[in-house]
């Protein structure tokens, strides 16, 4: 009977031999983006209308994913499946739509049943199979070859190397149109607001700003004692100082109060403009987020405050970093 040891040593194997035969399969790809590849690019990149993704079980849940990663880098684009598509859901192809099928045998029958519609309505149809010579890839306007010598199944059944590969070509097809759009970090950001990206790209400092009667402030001739009632009552760990004419003179902080209470000066009779740190590290209300934390980590400081030609508009600390998800 074999040891647990022994067991666990060949469970290891068998995972190692299906990422070998998957890498394997995903190298040799190389040799099958061709002209067809670059076609099928071409199609898409004239396309007027969004990209429609047609596979159906395995292949249908791949072509879920290529959907999502198309429309998420420049390419609109969704996913029918084949059997809903019979039952009402081909109204959602219009004539300036393009196709894509998947399909790994090329003759999987529920894609081929719809693609007499698709001809009739005159939409470019790309397919992406394991079997170049199949119906579905002799029908295409652009037929990418995705075939691979052997699946990772060692039945050769359950459908493995022949996913990837697929994936591999949709993946492909994204990034180079990503490339040949111009697509910038910033359009990546738009479509994904809601991940840590997208806040760092498109969150402001305006955004996330302490403003108006929040913004702990006070005059340059007012008392210490003054400033740590600012302080404790805004709880930014820090003021502002500002001139009679509402110019920023500095900031009194944590650690200026501490070096104070180092050398014994007294809050109550020493003015704020001798003990605060002169000007202070500011920032535009219009600066990314992301830069107001660098800036931040760069001075080892916890508070910022935020100007507007010279002008006190806003205060923030780390706190309000870590609330926006940024740090």
């Amino acid at each position: 009977m074999p040891t647990k040891s022994n067991q666990r040593d060949k469970l290891k194997r068998l995972g190692i031999a299906v990422v070998n035969t998957e890498a394997d399969a995903i190298l040799k790809l190389t040799r099958h983006i061709d002209d067809n590849f670059a076609h099928a690019c071409e199609i898409i990149l004239a396309c007027k209308g969004k990209i429609v993704v047609i596979g159906m079980g395995k292949s249908g849940h791949i072509g879920g994913k290529i959907a999502a990663t198309l429309a998420s880098t420049g390419t609109p684009a969704f996913f029918i499946h084949p059997g809903e598509a019979s039952h009402g859901d081909l109204g959602m192809i219009t004539k300036s739509d393009v196709a894509i099928a998947l399909s790994n045998s090329g003759e999987t029958g529920e894609v081929l049943s719809i693609l007499p519609i698709i001809k009739r309505l005159g939409v470019p149809l790309i397919s992406i199979s394991g079997n170049p010579s199949s119906t579905l890839a002799t029908l295409s306007d652009a037929a990418i070859d995705a075939s691979i010598e052997k699946e990772a199944c060692p039945l050769g059944l359950a459908p493995t190397s022949s996913t990837t590969a697929a994936l591999v070509m949709g993946d492909a097809l994204a990034i180079a149109l990503l490339e040949a759009r111009g697509f910038t970090e910033n359009d990546f950001a738009l479509s994904h607001p809601g991940g840590s990206l997208g806040r760092r790209l498109l969150l402001h400092v305006n955004d996330i700003m302490h403003k108006g009667e929040d913004i702990p402030i006070i005059q340059q001739s007012e008392l210490v004692s003054a400033a740590l009632l600012e302080m404790t009552e805004k709880k930014l760990g820090m003021t502002a100082i500002v001139n009679p004419a509402g110019e920023l003179s500095g900031i009194f902080t944590d650690g200026d109060l501490r070096r104070m209470l180092e050398n014994n000066t007294d809050i109550h009779t020493t003015k704020v403009q001798h003990v605060m740190t002169q000007g202070g590290s500011t920032i535009g209300p219009n600066k990314l987020a992301v830069e107001a934390l660098q800036l931040m980590q760069d001075k080892q400081i916890n508070a910022l405050l935020v100007t507007e030609n010279n002008k006190l508009v806003g205060a923030l600390n780390m706190h309000d970093m870590l609330k926006a998800g940024l740090s």
